[in-house]
């Protein structure tokens, strides 16, 4: 909190929560944390170390009265599970875009075992026919979109590259559980894409698909709705995506031109659904009326 009742400060919440006070004294709210075991403490018990303050017990036993003692495997664990709970607590309060890095991490991890594993491939990878009820396996539409082909690493490459460059922005514009559920959305769109063709083209009901494309065309589209709204230049952004879009018709390309169509539709229009109804637009048209 900001002293002297003024505002508070960027990072900084406005209300204790009932986990906000002292353990040592439950009467005193406070958000300090304990550097060493993540405790909440009030400033009486605070004292002031290298690094943060610590608490009075972490104290003593930086100073060897703990220490000579000895403690149990029961304090031991009872220590992790706090340092455990901190660091969840710090991550929250941070802007990392962890969400951005942890589908990144789900790709690599997924495609090393995709090179390890025989078959593995075949476990995740989705054709229109996993959507016929003769067939019915919907998890796949989610499975997906964390495949690459193995054939070449400039796939996974690429694709991990573009989500780097435009997923981390759009993650913190947005926040963290919104990103995320466009990111499927856009996913899912990818895996309809190439469904619908199906109904143009019947042999295609048989042909898989792998790749984080169509989710992240969801993310490059929703990056389009979200500058144009801002009243940014989407010149350039526009220009990338259709030259990415028209490299999936190059005869011969074995690229699903159609997953990169649906998820690109799916996620501008997951966007635009954000920005009528969260961004400012929304709020101006309130006002008028």
């Amino acid at each position: 909190m900001s002293s002297g009742g003024s505002r508070p400060e960027f990072g900084e919440r406005a209300e204790y929560g009932p986990n906000d006070v002292c353990y040592r004294h439950p009467d005193s709210p406070s958000f300090t944390l304990c550097q060493r075991c993540g405790r909440t403490i009030c400033a009486q018990c605070q004292t002031n170390a290298p690094v943060g303050v610590l608490c009075p017990e972490c104290m003593r036993e930086l100073r060897g009265g703990a220490r000579a003692s000895g403690l149990g495997p029961g304090r031991t664990q009872h220590r992790a599970a706090r340092r455990v709970t901190v660091m969840g607590r710090r991550l929250a309060a941070t802007d990392a875009p962890v969400v951005t890095y942890g589908i990144m991490i789900a790709c690599v991890v997924v495609w090393a075992l995709q090179m390890l594993i025989p078959g593995f491939t075949q476990e995740l990878w989705f054709a229109p026919a996993h959507a016929l009820p003769q067939m019915y396996e919907p998890w796949r539409f989610v499975t997906a979109m964390f495949t690459h082909s193995t054939g070449s690493i400039f796939h996974i490459l690429f694709n991990m590259l573009t989500l780097w460059l435009f997923g981390r922005n759009l993650e913190q514009l947005l926040g963290r559980m919104p990103f995320l559920w466009l990111y499927l959305f856009s996913g899912i769109g990818g895996a309809i894409g190439s469904m619908l063709w199906a109904y143009a083209d019947p042999a295609a009901v048989v042909v898989p698909t792998v790749g984080a494309s169509g989710a992240i065309f969801g993310v490059m589209g929703a990056t389009l709705v979200a500058f144009r709204a801002a009243g940014v230049s989407i010149t350039s952004l526009a220009v990338l995506i259709a030259i990415n879009v028209g490299i999936g018709f190059i005869p011969g390309n074995s690229v699903s031109w159609q997953a990169h169509l649906g998820g690109l539709a799916v996620g501008a229009l997951t966007m635009w659904v954000l920005v009528q109804t969260r961004g400012p637009r929304r709020r101006g048209r309130g006002s008028v009326d």
